[in-house]
């Protein structure tokens, strides 16, 4: 059209001064004709952007809270001597896994020895009174009926005969306590699981200020450790309340754990424990599952990732992430109608599982989604489908 304009403007210059003024003026009619016919003419349509889509279709979805959590043994002992005396030899190797019984520390078992042979002979001479004082009874007893004794002889020989029955027993429990002491100077471990380090070197006294000498951690099974926000929770239980996530009749949930490199953890966790009142310093409260770990994988405070799984929120719309933008005013996507128009469509997000976006609000089953091709979209124009797949829902995911 611009050329049309300036080839008039040439042939009115040309003409003009050869042909005279009316014949120009019709000229100049002519060519405001031509180019008002030009303006008329339509420019040509843009040709319809090629989009892939895929059909909303809602689908009941696991849903897996991802946390972080932090492994504790479900039963650490301290290794404390029972005894004082000298450390004569420690026996275990530190971190090394032990059995229950097996022998870790040995202290110098001879004081003890002597004082269990000191006990033992002291009651062998209580036992000798004892049988004393019985044979002297027994003689008295028949006397004092027959008048030939005092009633009193026989009281007194009824009251060292009990006097001897009491030094017995008490030497008898002297002999008992010297014997555990001899056995405590021999240190085993009361349950199976890893060592820790030795907190005293050979040849230490050791009494009652340092009688700490290892720790020995159980393994299986294993406490896992892990925090849920109080907003966190009162989202979970509106949710459920409300019905967009749904929890197995028994109320039972289970633990996934994923390690540092990644690898999911075979064995299921069960929650044990939900502490019952809040953390005032992190707002948070505690929640304990317990894992076996017969072979040891899992050490106490090692982080993990940990998902809540056995919620599950039914009729889920989900779409793959690329498909939802960001705009001044929030999410949204573009939906291609019946006519393969797009329609920009504001959309609220939920939970991000895997690849895919769970969608709260905005989509119905069974409209098409654009996923690739969408960055040219504008509303109202015409798309052409390259591709149509269906939205499934993910059979499992994190929630993010």
């Amino acid at each position: 059209m611009r050329a049309t304009a300036a080839f008039a403007r040439e042939v009115s210059s040309a003409v003009a001064p050869r042909r005279g003024p009316a014949r120009a003026m019709r000229l100049a009619v002519m060519v405001g004709v031509l180019l008002a016919a030009c303006a008329r003419q339509p420019a040509p349509a843009p040709a319809p952007s090629t989009v892939s889509v895929v059909t909303v279709t809602p689908r009941d979805t696991p849903i897996a809270t991802e946390f972080v959590a932090q492994t504790q043994s479900s039963r650490e002992v301290n290794i404390q001597a029972r005894v004082s005396g000298f450390l004569d030899r420690q026996v275990y190797t530190e971190g090394a896994v032990v059995k229950e019984g097996d022998v870790l520390f040995l202290m110098d078992q001879k004081p003890f020895q002597a004082q269990l042979d000191q006990a033992r002979a002291a009651l062998q001479q209580q036992e000798a009174t004892l049988e004393n004082a019985q044979a002297n009874l027994a003689r008295i007893k028949p006397l004092v009926e027959q008048d030939a004794l005092s009633p009193k002889d026989l009281d007194d020989a009824t009251g060292q005969y009990r006097g001897a029955a009491a030094a017995v027993a008490q030497a008898q429990a002297q002999v008992t306590q010297a014997e555990l002491n001899l056995s405590y100077a021999t240190i085993t471990a009361p349950v199976a699981g890893v060592t820790g380090a030795a907190q005293q070197a050979e040849g230490t006294y050791i009494s009652s200020a340092n009688s700490q000498l290892t720790t020995v951690s159980v393994l299986s099974p294993m406490w896992i450790n892990f925090s849920v926000s109080e907003n966190q929770y009162l989202k979970f239980q509106k949710r459920v309340e409300s019905g967009v996530l749904k929890v197995p009749a028994d109320g039972k949930l289970f633990v996934e754990l994923v390690l540092a490199d990644g690898t999911v953890y075979p064995n299921k966790a069960q929650i044990t424990f939900l502490q019952p009142e809040y953390n005032t310093k992190t707002g948070t409260f505690l929640i304990r599952a317990s894992v076996e770990n017969a072979k040891g994988t899992l050490r106490p405070n090692q982080f993990v990732r940990v998902h809540l799984l056995g919620a599950t929120r039914p009729g889920a719309i989900s779409v793959p992430q690329r498909a939802v933008q960001q705009g001044p005013k929030g999410n949204f996507v573009w939906v291609v109608d019946k006519d393969s128009k797009a329609e920009m469509r504001p959309v609220t997000v939920g939970e991000w599982i895997g690849e895919d976006w769970l969608i709260d609000e905005g989509l119905s089953a069974g409209e098409r989604v654009a996923v690739d091709g969408v960055l040219t979209l504008s509303p109202g124009a015409v798309v052409k489908v390259a591709d149509a797949k269906t939205a499934a829902a993910p059979a499992s995911g994190t929630a993010h």
